[in-house]
């Protein structure tokens, strides 16, 4: 096992694990950062969805030897009092039913909301497609990433 140095939530942490330990056992099993959901394992469900130098990454494929010099932000770290403009734009829509996939959904549409800032219908559900909703709120969920699309434009 091996010592890494990790910025996360714009923290420095230095955890010991083996090379290639994924992420997301660092972040909830080390760190405590129980945001993050296991949901597949295999980087398919999106529930895992964190944010590494800024885009959405799974975090249940990535290993932690590939984090070096990297800025990772998990869904406790998107915004320090939950007001981000989709946390926001959630609470306003009401979308979560379950919530368990709630968090790798925000993490990806914050991630999209920053590199397009009017999204249409269309590019909303391209850029959600990958985060599987069990609960099936996907209306909600892409009314939501509009929603908060118009908070932050």
């Amino acid at each position: 096992m091996l010592n890494y140095t990790l910025y996360i939530n714009g923290k420095k942490r230095v955890v010991t694990a083996d090379a290639d330990t994924p992420l997301l056992w660092i972040l909830r099993d080390e760190l405590n950062l129980i945001g993050t959901k296991f949901g597949c394992g295999i980087a398919e469900c999106g529930a895992c969805t964190v944010h590494i130098d800024g885009v959405a990454t799974r975090s249940c494929q990535m290993k932690v030897s590939f984090l070096d010099d990297v800025k990772i932000t998990t869904i406790e770290g998107l915004s320090e009092d939950g007001k981000h403009p989709v946390q926001e734009a959630w609470k306003e829509i009401d979308v979560p039913q379950c919530g368990y996939c709630q968090a790798g959904q925000i993490m990806t549409a914050s991630a999209f909301l920053a590199e397009n800032k009017n999204p249409s219908k269309e590019e909303i559900r391209e850029a959600m497609h990958g985060n599987i909703c069990r609960c099936a709120s996907y209306n909600r969920i892409e009314k939501a990433v509009k929603v908060a699309a118009e908070k932050m434009s």
